[in-house]
């Protein structure tokens, strides 16, 4: 599955998430961006990556090298000529597509948030767990982590992870966008002004001659 906005115009956008909760907290920003995008004549095409959303397969099955493949997929399948990757999906990015980097992380960090939201639920249940005791466990068998069912594989690929340094991708920090990322609030939100600002630099680059 896929979230589409494709009137078979020629810059052709792959859109790649955020990983694990951060792709909830941005899914509806980067939706509304995609919208502006669509409006201002640019195609672009969110796919679900496998083991998310509306995907059959089970995630802890997963692992990165396999969503870079995913990735690599649907490039070719939808025509994509330009990529936006946001956060940890920079880390999927085909680098020998052009586009941006949106506030890029490393995999390392991304499983530090999981570990720690883990850590602190635990705490409050009256358990004690640590990251560096969790991590072993993950790295022989996989875990849950906020949720999230992250095999051994994905785990330790994500351990070692950092995007590709010669990929054709520009880097778009959130201090170009204004404000604070929306992957650090509560829950879930929108935020027209950064939706602007994110699909207007995106639009620039593809359409300028």
């Amino acid at each position: 599955m896929a979230l589409v906005f494709d009137q078979g115009r020629e810059p052709r956008l792959l859109v790649l998430p955020a990983l694990f909760g951060e792709a909830n907290q941005t899914r509806r920003q980067i939706a509304e961006a995609m919208r502006r995008l669509d409006l201002s004549g640019v195609d672009s095409f969110l796919p679900d990556l496998p083991g998310c959303n509306e995907s059959r397969q089970p995630l802890e099955m997963q692992t990165l090298e396999g969503w870079r493949t995913a990735a690599q997929v649907a490039a070719a399948h939808f025509g994509a000529t330009h990529v936006l990757a946001i956060r940890a999906g920079c880390l999927l990015a085909p680098p020998t597509l052009p586009g941006w980097r949106y506030a890029p992380t490393t995999g390392a960090k991304a499983l530090r948030g999981l570990l720690r939201a883990r850590t602190i639920a635990a705490r409050e249940a009256g358990t004690a767990e640590t990251i560096e005791g969790l991590s072993v466990i993950a790295r022989a068998q996989g875990l849950e982590l906020a949720g999230w069912s992250i095999g051994a594989g994905m785990f330790s690929e994500l351990e070692q992870a950092v995007a590709n340094a010669d990929s054709q991708q520009a880097v778009i920090e959130q201090n170009d966008i204004g404000g604070a990322g929306l992957w650090l609030r509560a829950e879930p939100g929108y935020d027209p002004e950064q939706a602007d600002m994110l699909a207007a630099l995106v639009a620039m680059g593809m359409l300028e001659p």
